[in-house]
């Protein structure tokens, strides 16, 4: 027997990515720009960075329009976990963008660069200005969404590393030296290098059917075996259906005489209390067989 209990959408992230696209797009173009006029290959290659960027909100936001799309008879559950994917790209374009920048950073370690450093300090301060707002576009919604949660990282990543390029510019402009720039884009790196992996993480985790990590699975099976009736429960999943949906299937050994009544009870407890939305639960009424894939209730 099986209850789907319909929870609340999540939130739409349209008009965050919508403001986000724009906002950076503007900034590629204008760092371009200056970067042309002022000859500096570094505001060049930022701005190609930068544009890559767009294309990880892009993605990003057509995975949140994907999971909002019903299933059919090819995809049951719908496209939900393109989002899972998304998240797994940004991490994936953060990592690489910090390997690139590490590499460009040591080679001009060893041949300086002269940085026109009051070109680069006006473009790196209106980065922050965008960057930053771009990631507060996402800030509430990237606690319960991955998805959304790569977008914030992203942006909040470029939002660092313009606030270190200030930093460095202004040194520059007042001791001349050159070597700052390098140093602190490595620094930096190295912080958004940890961050980002926790994100590659979380995004394996859910790619492998991994239990979320807002679930105790222990907990829910606890949970379900109190109930009145219940004498043992085996077989219990739990995995990700989207960044924001949990799903799970359970065989339940029950000798009580209102099914209905039940299933109502137990997903309504589980969507509110452990966010669970998507509920199977499967009656049996002979104890489990194999004792060893049994759950103690």
């Amino acid at each position: 027997m099986a209850h789907d209990h319909h929870h609340t959408p999540p939130a739409d992230l349209g008009p965050a990515f919508r403001w986000a696209v724009g906002l950076n797009s503007l900034y590629v173009l204008i760092e371009a720009v200056a970067g042309f006029m002022s000859g500096s290959l570094a505001l060049l290659a930022d701005a190609a960075h930068n544009l890559t960027d767009v294309a990880g909100l892009l993605i990003a936001w057509g995975a949140a329009v994907l999971a909002t799309r019903l299933g059919n008879g090819t995809y049951t559950f719908g496209y939900g976990r393109a989002t899972i994917l998304a998240a797994m790209f940004n991490a994936i374009a953060i990592l690489i963008g910090v390997v690139l920048v590490i590499w460009e950073s040591v080679q001009r370690l060893q041949a300086p660069v002269e940085v026109p450093g009051l070109t680069v300090l006006l473009v790196a301060l209106a980065g922050i200005g965008v960057n930053t707002g771009s990631a507060l576009l996402f800030m509430k919604s990237q606690k319960d969404d991955l998805n959304a949660k790569g977008a914030f990282l992203h942006m909040a990543a470029d939002a660092a590393v313009s606030g270190a390029v200030v930093l460095a510019a202004a040194g520059i402009l007042y001791t001349g030296w050159q070597w700052l720039d390098p140093v602190v884009a490595i620094a930096v790196s190295l912080l958004i290098a940890f961050t980002a992996w926790g994100l590659m993480r979380d995004a394996l985790r859910l790619g492998l059917d991994g239990v979320p990590e807002n679930v105790d699975r222990q907990a829910v099976a606890t949970f379900i075996g109190d109930q009145p009736g219940v004498s043992n429960v085996h077989d219990l999943h739990i995995w990700a259906l989207s960044t924001t949906r949990t799903a799970l299937a359970a065989h339940v050994v029950w000798d009580g005489t209102d099914a209905d009544a039940f299933l109502d009870h137990v997903t309504d407890e589980l969507a509110q209390d452990f966010g669970i939305g998507h509920v199977t639960l499967q009656l049996e009424t002979a104890p489990c067989e194999r004792a060893k894939m049994c759950l103690a209730s």
